[in-house]
């Protein structure tokens, strides 16, 4: 592999950054505050990439609506082949990150109502040595209790109190989690619950919810960040999501738990960037899922696009860091998984710094002052500053390569490593 300071490594561009900071400061921005916002916002790497959202229970076929397309060689088949992924996956991604795990994924399986901490050891031990946090969820999908497509809203009592102890199980985790390694842990709840067909009772499935999340959060837990997720809708449940963007943003505001927008969980013309303004003004935290949809799939690998630009525009313009946080949400077993994981972190990376880079403030004042022909002009013409140049010092800041040479690392990873799986 090409050392990351040869420039034939390919920089991702050829100006140096004294050159580039000068553009960016006739702005007024700061290149090098940029650069440190950058390198200490982490970002939650997920598992789920590395094994096609399989886990290590067992299970047969994936469930909950999801799906997890193509047969690239070479996933991982237990805990230690992922996290050696994760560790190669985290070596070319410039900065300081999390990793994200979900229930299925403890070395020691156990029946998820009866998950502790200490089926999770390994993972902790390995993330305090690599000096990483540790965010977590229930998993809500692939078990015998979930097949008809029903957990928390369950009409069945005792289906629902085995979903309830399950989430319990899942926020004591996350809790020794934050302890053990330093810093909160973000405890995501997600369930898969709907109709494929027109239902006749909507209120009763989301009354059962309601009271099944206050079972789950009564325990009062230090160092958790209590999150719900939305969705529109999935596969199984096309007509009818209990779990509903509605539901889910009243039952934030009401309990003042932290909002999940995922990126491909709402329909293709709505604006999820749009979005965190409204909801910041009344939750006291979002938990960005950075994914990309792609018509009815909502999880391909993120890319440097204006859907995933937009909402680091948003988070940056409305001064929103301090309180989003970020983490991926995509599995492509199409392509080299190691590669998805970093070609997606690696994407949402540039689009946040594209807008730590942006001059807000002229940007403001233009605005403020009804002058809207210099706001969309200077817009424009910021699409055509070096952005490249300063990516680039980043990375060498973290001495991983700036351009396509990582994908040598990633080629000689798939020849020694994920080639000899079978």
């Amino acid at each position: 592999m090409h050392s990351p300071r040869d420039p034939a490594a390919g920089s991702g561009s050829d100006m140096p950054f004294s050159d580039a900071a000068d553009a960016y400061a006739a702005l007024g921005v700061d290149a090098a505050a940029a650069i440190a916002t950058l390198a200490a916002t982490p970002i939650s790497i997920h598992c789920w990439q590395g094994d096609d959202v399989r886990g290590f229970e067992g299970a047969g076929e994936l469930g909950g609506g999801l799906a997890a397309t193509g047969s690239f060689p070479g996933k991982a088949r237990n805990a230690d082949e992922l996290r050696g992924d994760l560790e190669q996956a985290l070596a070319l991604i410039p900065g300081c990150h999390r990793v994200n795990l979900h229930a299925s994924y403890a070395d020691a399986p156990a029946s998820r109502d009866k998950l502790t901490d200490a089926n999770f050891r390994v993972w902790m031990d390995w993330a305090k040595a690599r000096g990483l946090g540790l965010d977590f969820n229930p998993t809500f999908f692939s078990h015998p209790l979930a097949a008809d497509g029903f957990t928390l809203s369950h009409s069945d009592a005792n289906v629902r109190r085995f979903w309830i102890d399950h989430g319990r199980a899942c926020r004591r985790i996350g809790a020794e989690f934050s302890r053990a390694l330093g810093s909160p842990s973000v405890v995501n709840v997600w369930i898969p619950d709907g109709f494929k067909d027109l239902p006749i009772d909507r209120r009763a499935p989301r009354e059962r919810l309601l009271a099944a999340l206050d079972e789950v959060f009564a325990e009062s837990l230090d160092g958790v960040i209590d999150c719900v997720e939305p969705k529109l809708f999935g596969l199984g449940s096309e007509s009818y999501v209990v779990g509903s963007h509605e539901f889910y943003l009243g039952y934030a505001i009401a309990r003042q738990k932290a909002l999940c927008l995922d990126a491909g969980h709402f329909h293709p013309t709505e604006s999820v960037a749009d979005k965190i303004s409204s909801v910041l003004l009344h939750v006291p935290r979002v938990l960005l899922h950075v994914s990309r949809g792609v018509r009815w799939d909502s999880d391909h690998v993120v890319i440097l696009d204006d859907l995933t630009r937009a909402l680091f525009e948003e988070v940056v313009r409305g001064g929103w860091l301090d309180r989003v946080s970020i983490g991926l949400d995509y599995f492509d077993a199409s392509i080299n998984r190691v590669a998805a994981w970093v070609i997606g972190a690696r994407a949402t990376q540039k689009a946040l710094l594209a807008a730590l880079l942006e001059p807000t403030a002229r940007l403001r004042e233009y605005e403020n002052a009804g002058n809207f022909t210099a706001r969309l002009a200077l817009l424009e013409e910021l699409k055509m500053l070096p952005l490249g140049a300063v990516w680039a010092e980043f990375c060498r800041n973290s001495d991983v390569p700036a351009g396509f040479a990582w994908t040598d690392e990633i080629v000689r990873y798939e020849r020694e490593v994920l080639s000899r799986r079978k």
